[in-house]
């Protein structure tokens, strides 16, 4: 197309002209512009200076294209007479073609024409052929037919069925034939007359096999028939209606049960299970004496053999459905298993021997189908007696239940007598394996008899035994320490918490260890330290084994079962049994450790008049550590990521019970001044008790392990404020501001009462400590405000943040949740029972001891006097921290 002297390609010519002519030249772009070029060459001034040269360069490229086009269109002037000069001779060629095509298509329809003359006697004579050859077929058919009725009939009278077989399929056939014919009568008469003749030889051959069987032949009826015309009887009805052949073989097979209906009536004693062998012999017998009689008389494609065996298993299968219905008190768990046993071997023994064809199967393939959720291939005369023992199979069940509860009474037995653990190799309990070995075989036992409702009810009765072991063997044999003043009201409130473990929340089990504490300070022995650190390993094994055994029932029953099984309450219980276990070692811990902080709060710190080695209650603290780590570390060898979470744990409740101390030692003077010896004691004593932490996992190792980085952190963190505090209390009070300016330098994160505490542990006077607390308000607001530190939490709050008491690195995923769960409900329940004097174990999220309105003073306004960018400030820093 041609427009304002430009040309315009369809964007199909274009994208071919681009693949012909590939070019990077802009110039040859479709959406070329001249001024975007122009300043693309010359984008400013001093770019201006080469313009002659791409002047000249243009001017070169232009002349070059003008002579390609000269050129292209000289070549072009004698194209157009060229192409007149080659189309006139193409129509002159097309025109003698097309006069070519004309004369060959005439002198083909002459020659069909002369064809059709040729041939039209010889298709009449073809088609008269034909009519005559289907006349002659059909005049034989009707001779056969009419011919065949005549000596059937004569054949039937003398049952020669050895000769009726080859007639009569030829009859059939032909009667087949002649169906189209039906409308005619004669044709209809004959038709009539052939399924007469079916009729009457089916019931012919009937009554010959029920004279040929019965008992006693009637007196009416000439002579049985021998077992070959037996054969050829049954070779002719395999040719009648299947209908015939049906309703022979079910009386045939019934008149076979007979004598086995009989013999094992409900009325006889032979009929009950505890002889149900001999049911199964019966038949064994009947099928080789049958087999051996009339083997040769029933085609094998019939499978009487087969048919006879399903029919005596339905038989059987109903007949001790109502027995068992009627005499089920007498049914008990080893007589019921018996019963099984030899059906099952029974069925087994029937599918080796018969295709099950019968049933479905294809007789080509073995005689097995996989039945769903199952490991092994299942027969396909799976179930077909042994149906009838599902419904009582609640008696096994319950025999589980029954042998459980012994096991379980045994169990406990030996939980009482000492564990010795040197001899036994191991931290588990022996019971606990045993438990899981006698489930194992329930289980595999269970899944021959059913996968399905029994399945599901055996696994009911293995969480019931779970909890009652957790209970009654775990929880039962875990030492306890019970002041004498207050064992009988204690012993009563452990009754009650321990119950039921099911329902014993963390929060439960810390005021039993609160309950534990009181009274005189008891610790336990190094048997029972080994005692509890087995329960762990053992909770542990069971928390794991539970695991395995949930999937692996879920694997072994049916689809409709899988959903329903769920031991989350059982791995809970072991769950909580682990938690407090650890619980109980850390109390233990920490009750070594009591008196040296006793012994540290009494020291008179301000009457130090020299700095030496570390204080005695720095050394009983660690002897109390190499004396009771070693072995709680050797026990828990093999359960490691348990043994971190009992040092996280301990630390956590230990260093906030030792900061609580340290507020109350007394490092002033009586003038008031500082006692820098008594704090530089102090502060070394602090020292030496934060590298006894850090060294706390591998104390009195002698392989030096590297402690957990979570841990490590931990211990620095803590302990670390520890030294802070001691610090502050070394700092004049005079000036205020510079005091104060040291507190939030040293201790970012304080809150209101930890700074009174280090003003009471300086002595400072109740007037002088109201002017100190409000400056340090109004220095903390404005810090706050300008975002160099952290806004101070309030009175209620500690400032040590929130520490994740988990596992060390490797195992750390594993135990975070029983961990902190169990953490933060003992530190919860921990400072709700303290006094303002009692080391608190929790270090829960801070709050703000001011609300957003309360700022005064410059903190409160901008320059313009407006107090809402502060403010807004302050909530956005807020929102930033504390999301």
């Amino acid at each position: 197309m041609v427009a304002n002297n430009k040309i315009h390609f369809s964007k199909e010519v274009k994208q071919v002209i681009d693949k012909v002519l590939k070019t990077d030249d802009p110039m040859d772009a479709p959406d070329f512009n001249t001024v975007d070029y122009i300043n693309q060459l010359f984008p400013n001034e001093q770019s201006l200076v080469g313009i002659d040269e791409t002047i000249q360069r243009m001017q070169c490229e232009v002349s070059l294209i003008d002579d390609n086009i000269r050129s292209v269109v000289r070549g072009q002037s004698n194209t157009g007479q060229d192409g007149q000069l080659a189309l006139c001779e193409a129509q002159k060629v097309i025109g003698s073609l097309f006069s070519h095509i004309i004369d060959v298509k005439t002198r083909a329809e002459r020659t069909e024409e002369m064809v059709k003359e040729i041939t039209r006697d010889i298709k009449q004579l073809d088609c008269a052929k034909k009519n005559l050859t289907s006349a002659i077929t059909t005049l034989n058919h009707l001779h056969m037919l009419v011919g065949g009725i005549e000596s059937l009939n004569k054949l039937i009278e003398r049952r020669s069925y050895g000769e009726i077989l080859n007639p009569l399929q030829a009859i059939t056939e032909v009667n087949q034939h002649f169906q189209q014919y039906s409308d005619i009568e004669e044709i209809k008469n004959l038709s009539q007359s052939v399924d007469k003749l079916q009729v009457t030889l089916a019931q012919q051959i009937t009554e010959d096999f029920k004279e040929a069987f019965a008992a006693r032949p009637s007196s009416s009826s000439g002579h049985r028939l021998g077992l070959n015309q037996l054969a050829d009887a049954c070779k002719v009805m395999s040719v009648l209606d299947p209908k015939v052949k049906k309703e022979l073989l079910k009386w045939f097979i019934a008149q076979q049960l007979e004598e086995y209906m009989q013999l094992f009536h409900e009325n006889q004693d032979i009929a009950w299970l505890d002889k149900i062998d001999k049911r199964y012999a019966w038949l064994k017998r009947h099928l080789l004496d049958f087999e051996d009689k009339y083997g040769s008389v029933f085609p094998l494609d019939w499978e009487v053999s087969e048919r006879i065996t399903v029919e005596f298993c339905r038989q059987t299968r109903e007949q001790l459905a109502q027995i068992m219905a009627k005499r089920s008190t007498e049914i008990d768990v080893r007589l019921l298993l018996f019963a099984i046993n030899k059906t099952q071997s029974f069925e087994q023994l029937l599918s080796k021997r018969f295709t099950g064809v019968t049933l479905g199967a294809t007789p080509s393939e073995p005689a097995r189908v996989i039945t769903e959720n199952a490991a092994a291939p299942t027969t396909v005369f799976h179930d077909q007696i042994g149906q009838c023992f599902k419904a009582h199979l609640d008696i096994y069940i319950r025999s589980i239940d029954r042998n459980l509860s012994e096991l379980m009474d045994k169990f406990v037995e030996m939980s009482k007598e000492p564990y010795k653990f040197a001899e036994a190799k191991t931290t588990v309990y022996p019971s606990s394996g045993d438990l899981f070995v006698f489930y194992k075989k329930c289980m595999v036992q269970c899944n021959q008899l059913s996968n399905e409702q029994p399945m599901y009810d055996l696994a009911l009765v293995f969480k019931k035994y779970l909890r009652e072991y957790a209970i009654k063997v775990l929880e039962g044999s875990t030492p306890k320490l019970v002041p004498a003043s207050t064992g009988s009201s204690i012993g009563k409130s452990v009754s009650l918490l321990t119950r039921d473990m099911q329902n014993l929340s963390t929060a439960a089990g810390q005021v039993f260890h609160n309950f534990l504490k009181e009274g005189d300070a008891q610790r336990f022995s190094r048997e029972d330290l080994v005692r509890i650190c087995c329960v762990l390993t053992t909770g542990e094994y069971c928390l794991e084994t539970v695991q395995q055994l949930e999937d692996k029932l879920k694997e072994k029953v049916t689809s409709a079962y899988i959903n329903k099984i769920d031991m989350s309450e059982e791995k809970d219980v072991f769950h909580r049994i682990i938690s407090n276990c650890i619980q109980l070692l850390v109390t233990d811990l920490e009750a070594g450790c009591e008196p040296s902080l006793q012994a540290m709060s009494k020291v008179q710190w301000q009457n130090i008049n020299n700095v030496g080695d570390q204080s005695s209650f720095i050394s009983s603290i660690c002897s109390n550590f190499k004396q009771t780590v070693p072995s709680i570390r050797d026990t828990l060898a093999s359960s490691r990521k348990y043994f971190t979470q009992f040092c996280h744990r301990f630390v956590a409740a230990f260093i906030p019970k030792f900061i609580q101390v340290l507020y109350r030692c007394k490092l002033t003077l009586s003038d008031g001044s500082n006692n820098v010896l008594g704090c530089e004691q102090l502060l070394l004593d602090t020292h030496s008790l934060k590298t006894a932490l850090l060294e706390l996992p591998s104390v009195g190792s002698s392989v030096n392990r590297k402690a957990p980085t979570s841990y490590t952190k931990v211990v620095v963190k803590d302990m670390t404020r520890a030294e802070m505090i001691i610090k502050v209390v070394m700092t004049p009070v005079q000036p205020p501001a510079h005091f104060t300016q040291q507190v939030l330098k040293l201790l970012p994160d304080i809150t209101i009462a930890e700074y009174q505490k280090i003003l009471d542990m300086k002595a400072v006077k109740r007037v002088d400590q109201l002017q100190l607390i409000d400056l340090f308000k109004h220095t903390a607001s404005a810090a706050a405000v300008s975002g160099l530190m952290p806004p101070v939490a309030n009175d209620d709050e500690t400032p040590n943040g929130d520490h994740a008491v988990g596992a060390d690195d490797t195992d750390q995923s594993t135990v975070t949740t029983e961990s902190t769960s169990a953490t933060s409900t003992a530190t919860t329940a921990t400072t709700t029972s303290t006094t303002s004097n009692t080391a608190s174990t929790s270090t829960p999220k801070r709050a703000f001891i001011f609300s957003v309105g309360s700022f005064t003073g410059s903190a409160d306004k901008n320059a313009d006097g407006s107090s809402q960018t502060g403010i807004r400030k302050l909530e956005s820093l807020l929102k930033k921290r504390f999301p």
